[in-house]
């Protein structure tokens, strides 16, 4: 939910209500546990575009105009490989979004995508329109870059410039496990530099294809980079509440743990992340949406006792489950609880 907070943060600026975009997909701003479906998703970046005319959201002192993504697309598809794509990118996005320059820098072996404020976008480094900005973008060259060569393409680790905001843990799922929050102007996103040599595969008649129910439609992508990461957490959930471990889970892929822990980390993720985010999700949506007694849900989840799952749920939301089960479902804590 907090990426479709930061989607409507341009919106909120201008004083214009998004409640009736929200309505019509079903979105609930206020039930901060839910997900959102990634079809529902693609579509509220498409009606908030067009109703701002600004496929930028609303965010940087120049709108940019409807077309603006499509014509990235063409630019990028006529280049060699990927390097050359992303140098077209670079000079395209510097003429209709001057408030945020791109670079690629290539360094022997490793490469690094730099995103870099040129004009402050917010007062705040920790705006959830500067957040969602920088999210925003690297999101959007990442996965057209994944579209472009026919392949996921890892990101070894990104470094965010602004603290962890509430929604960090689920940049693990979206970027790479090694996700990091500093202050500073620059967003640094690190990969293999012989990625930049990938050939660009795709054609005319294929992003013609691709440009229906675009640009929204980005954010669907890359899916197939992600599959070991979502075959290892659909397994984790039909486990609970039994504690699956890497091993039990590389048994039931047909692969050595040494495989397994290759895999994720080639889609910038970890066993132990997903455990946790997917415990994470289950206890939002479990003491948002239900009076199921926290002892309970602790049980469910595989916590061996109730402390443990106070602790952990402490460093997910800097707050009891107590606490956060009376702030956000209106619910009474539990008789005897704590703050």
């Amino acid at each position: 939910m907090g990426f479709v907070t930061g989607m409507l943060s341009g919106m909120l600026r201008r004083n214009i209500d998004p409640a009736p975009l929200l309505a019509e997909l079903d979105i609930n701003l206020a039930d901060a546990a839910s997900r959102v479906p990634l079809d529902r998703y693609a579509s509220l970046y498409n009606l908030v575009i067009r109703e701002l005319h600004d496929e930028g959201f609303g965010l940087f002192s120049n709108p940019m105009g409807p077309g603006s993504f499509e014509f990235l697309c063409r630019g990028m598809l006529g280049a060699p490989t990927l390097a050359d794509g992303l140098d077209r990118a670079r000079r395209f996005l510097a003429i209709v979004l001057p408030d945020l320059g791109v670079s690629v820098l290539r360094r022997d072996d490793r490469a690094e995508l730099q995103i870099v404020e040129r004009h402050p976008l917010t007062a705040s480094p920790d705006d959830p329109a500067r957040v969602f900005a920088f999210e925003w973008l690297l999101r959007l060259l990442h996965s057209l870059s994944c579209w472009l060569v026919g392949r996921g393409l890892a990101l070894d680790s990104v470094d965010f410039p602004f603290h962890p905001p509430a929604h960090a843990d689920d940049y693990a799922l979206v970027y790479t496990a090694r996700s990091r929050f500093m202050e500073g102007p620059h967003l640094i996103a690190r990969f293999n530099a012989t990625l930049l040599d990938l050939p660009i595969r795709r054609d005319e008649a294929a992003l013609n294809a691709f440009l229906e129910g675009a640009p929204g439609r980005i954010s669907m992508l890359y899916r197939r980079d992600r599959n070991t990461v979502i075959r290892v957490r659909d397994l984790i959930r039909d486990a609970l509440p039994a504690s699956l471990t890497q091993d039990e889970a590389a048994d039931r892929l047909h692969m050595s743990p040494r495989t397994l822990h290759r895999r994720l980390e080639e889609e910038g993720s970890s066993f132990r992340g997903i455990k946790e985010a997917l415990r994470r999700d289950i206890a939002l949506a479990r003491l948002t949406k239900t009076r199921q007694p926290i002892a309970q849900v602790a049980a469910d989840l595989g916590y061996a006792d109730t402390s443990a799952f106070y602790r952990a749920f402490t460093s997910w939301t800097s707050m009891s489950p107590d606490r956060y089960r009376k702030q956000l479902s209106g619910m009474p804590p539990e008789p005897g609880a704590t703050a």
